[in-house]
């Protein structure tokens, strides 16, 4: 994607940002959330000075209008796909998704080969229907009813829904970097999207093995999409790094910021000596 830092407004539709120039990492938010959420990253990943940052936002979440119709998961991947091969061509890339977005990768992981160089699964979907789901019971590691309180009803209904680390420190990073992107989501979308919330064949499913480095970072107290499901990846992604983060829920990248941050150094590691480009 040329330039390295183009003006946001001249971006095109479902590009929210692109920070930063190199190897292009592909971000992609979760369901009912934005690009935001996977800004709380960037500064990390700006940190080694050779990776342009390109922030997706998804049909009807951010500044990015929904899919026409009824549209489901099928038609946010074709979406997906066309998105990056109009913005990437054959260009080689890394992904980073989270929630939704992790599914999403791993369909994007199928559909595009050998030019994914690297891929970082947060708190993924693996199997999109809720019943089909291992999850942990519900339980929140610190509760803090004063900080609830202060927030007010709708901020802290959409802040207890997730949260397993109630702080002030957590509340701060949930509001600049989730609740944006809850507020503003297309709920007419969404609803479309949880009729259709299907693929014919999950990427958890099928056979084929890919060996570029893989980072699975799961939070233990997750009870949206657990983390025993997504054992089965290593299956897929023998070269995968799977990390059980005790004292984090489906926010796992904003619970624990300290280790998923080593975590993602060594995957970066990772990714530049796969691809021959290692730097001082």
């Amino acid at each position: 994607m040329k330039p390295a830092q183009p003006d946001e407004q001249s971006l095109p539709e479902g590009i929210a940002a692109v920070h930063g120039s190199g190897l292009p990492v592909v971000m992609v938010h979760g369901n009912g959330v934005d690009h935001r959420n996977l800004l709380a990253l960037d500064d990390q990943l700006a940190r080694p000075g050779n990776l342009q940052r390109i922030y997706v936002d998804l049909p009807g979440f951010g500044g990015t209008p929904a899919l026409p119709g009824r549209a489901g998961l099928p038609e946010y991947a074709n979406w997906l796909q066309a998105l990056l091969k109009d913005q990437l061509g054959t260009e080689p890339f890394a992904l980073i998704g989270n929630s939704l977005g992790g599914l999403l990768a791993q369909e994007m992981a199928d559909r595009f080969g050998k030019q994914i160089l690297g891929m970082v699964l947060l708190a993924p979907v693996i199997r999109p229907a809720p019943e089909e789901r291992n999850l942990p019971a519900r339980s929140i590691v610190h509760e803090d009813e004063v900080l609830l309180e202060e927030l007010g009803n709708i901020n802290a209904g959409h802040y207890a829904q997730t949260s397993v680390i109630q702080t002030r420190a957590n509340w701060e990073q949930f509001e600049r970097h989730v609740l944006p992107g809850v507020l503003s989501a297309d709920l007419r979308a969404m609803a479309h999207l949880s009729q259709r919330y299907y693929l014919d064949t999950l990427p958890v499913d099928r056979k084929h093995v890919w060996t570029m480095p893989v980072l699975i970072a799961c939070g233990m107290q997750d009870h949206i999409v657990g983390f025993k499901d997504a054992k089965a990846l290593l299956e897929r992604y023998p070269n995968a790094s799977f990390l059980e983060l005790e004292h984090a829920g489906h926010n796992v990248h904003i619970d624990q910021p300290e280790i998923l941050a080593q975590a993602l150094d060594r995957w970066l590691d990772s990714v530049r000596l796969a691809t021959g480009s290692a730097t001082n």
